[in-house]
């Protein structure tokens, strides 16, 4: 029993400095975003970037045309038609979404839709992989990345949708699941989960988010309510506009790492370490590149 006793005391302290090194090799959020290479990241394409002039400035909207591609194509196709200018983003509550387009719902297409066939979510014959967050949700079976986007799926994996996190770009409707097509709106702040599977989610804000926090909440008398200034697609616009943007690749080894450092922060500041992270509070290394 002694000798056992002492073999063990002895174990603990030779393991000791092993377990210490490793959590010194450890690395944070920040460094592995600085450390990422090249073939990491992808250039967003400039066909499914959106630009939406504001007040204050220009938002840059990345579509998703894999999970809702009759959304993204047709809010192409509205901004190519100039639908949006003297428009307003004429609906704001705090912490939930800013909501515009034509408020009176009378301004004409050409070749665009007005009403569109939901798309809650892709289904596929076979199970689609995503980065998969692992632990519980309240809302799905499984969530995770695909793409550069926020993601839930069924336990079966053949149904995926993009999750109401904070920043997502989806388009209001009616009672009518089919009913939505011009009305966009942007989530403000908290994420809206209970939203998910209840209306189309198309996008997220890649940069300009301040520029929807900066809008009125209320109408002044005399003025423009958040007029809309113009929405064009970044491709149409590339002599005056040379944005570009780059996201990391969420099923690289390099995002699958953040992942983990987000979970189990390293850094000094840090007292608690959860083992966790909701799909939300995941962010997506998003940079301007020009």
């Amino acid at each position: 029993m002694k000798l056992s006793l002492l073999t063990l005391c002895l174990g603990v302290v030779l393991a000791a400095p092993i377990a210490a090194k490793e959590t010194s090799q450890k690395r944070s959020a920040g460094e592995i975003i600085k450390t990422a290479n090249s073939s990491e990241w992808r250039k967003v394409s400039a066909e499914n970037v959106i630009k939406l002039t504001l007040p204050t400035g220009a938002a840059y909207i990345e579509l998703n045309d894999t999970l809702a591609p009759i959304h993204a194509n047709n809010l192409r196709q509205l901004a190519k038609e100039g639908f949006y200018q003297g428009l307003s983003v004429y609906r704001f509550v705090e912490g939930f979404v800013a909501q515009g387009g034509d408020v009176s719902e009378n301004k004409p297409v050409k070749n665009a839709k007005k009403g569109l066939p939901a798309e809650f979510y892709l289904r596929t014959e076979t199970p689609l992989v995503i980065t998969e967050l692992k632990g519980p949700d309240g809302y799905a079976a499984k969530t995770g990345f695909l793409n550069g986007f926020a993601v839930a799926q069924n336990q079966d994996q053949t149904e995926t949708w993009q999750v109401h996190c904070p920043g997502i770009f989806a388009m209001a409707r009616g009672n009518d699941i089919n009913s939505g097509g011009t009305e966009f709106y942007v989530t403000i702040g908290n994420s809206q989960r209970y939203l998910d599977r209840n209306i189309t989610v198309f996008g997220r804000v890649l940069e300009g988010m301040e520029h929807f926090n900066l809008l009125q909440r209320k109408a002044t008398e005399g003025q423009a309510f958040n007029p809309i200034t113009d929405m064009q697609v970044l491709a149409d616009i590339k002599d005056t506009d040379k944005s570009e943007f780059r996201v990391m690749k969420t099923d690289s080894n390099a995002f699958k790492a953040l992942i983990e450092a987000r979970k189990n922060r390293v850094e000094a500041w840090f007292v608690e370490s959860p083992d966790f992270i909701d799909v939300c509070a995941m962010p997506i290394p998003t940079e301007r590149i020009k």
